[in-house]
């Protein structure tokens, strides 16, 4: 446990300095995955964010979709979901931003060099926004390292850094950046919490608005009879 409160004074810490200069945000997940099999898993996520410190809420999702392993080095998913964005000033302030649908496949690459688990991840996003249709194309670096012993089997210690650009189809093209430092502790097989700082910069977009936030999340794995019931790594949120 030593290591989870270690990582969790510097995380807070951190954020805390932050917090004394500019406005810290939320970011808040819930995440449920199935191993169905060795192959094939289902997930659920919500997740909800403020632009203050647990006020000013300003957005929430919930979405779901089926992976596919194709490789222990690749997996494929489908997804959809729901995406509302509020305006600024206050908690769920009306009119909306952006009332979204969206669907989403994508690809995942992974290799491990050492103890470095290094994480690629390729998303094409079809939005119907409340602002007509548009396309979005995303690509994702993440690290992640494993610290401490090993509990029944498994380093329940995680430390994960990632970056993502993301882009659309039309001017100015480049659209988004997203930073995120990470904080992992596996309380069990089946569970994992993260705590996190989490940048995000925005360019000449209308939806959500790119600030710091905290970031905290609480992932549940079940598995299936037919699945291989292995320790599965929970890296980064599926943002």
């Amino acid at each position: 446990m030593k290591y989870f409160y270690l990582g969790a004074i510097v995380l807070l810490s951190i954020n805390f300095g932050f917090s004394q200069s500019f406005d810290l945000g939320s970011w808040n997940i819930l995440n449920l995955k199935y191993h169905c099999d060795d192959k094939w898993s289902i997930f659920g996520e919500a997740q909800l964010r403020s632009l203050k410190l647990y006020h000013h809420f300003h957005y929430y999702e919930y979405k779901g979709g089926v992976n596919l392993k194709m490789h222990k080095n690749v997996s494929v998913t489908l997804g959809l979901g729901s995406y509302q964005t509020y305006r600024e000033g206050g908690d769920f302030v009306l009119p909306k931003n952006n009332n979204e649908f969206r669907l989403w496949p994508q690809v995942v690459l992974s290799q491990s060099i050492s103890k470095i688990k290094i994480e690629q991840r390729y998303r094409t996003e079809f939005r119907f926004t409340s602002n007509g249709y548009r396309n979005r194309f995303r690509y994702r670096l993440g690290l992640s390292y494993p610290i401490g012993p090993k509990t029944n089997g498994y380093k329940p210690f995680q430390i994960s850094v990632s970056n993502e650009i993301f882009f659309t189809d039309k001017e100015p093209y480049f659209e988004r950046n997203r930073f995120s430092l990470s904080f992992n502790y596996k309380l069990s097989k089946v569970t994992t919490i993260q705590i996190g700082y989490l940048h995000q910069f925005d360019y000449k977009i209308n939806d959500e608005t790119g600030r710091d936030f905290f970031q905290i999340g609480y992932f549940i794995e079940l598995f299936g009879k037919s699945s291989a019931n292995t320790i599965i790594d929970t890296n980064i949120q599926d943002n």
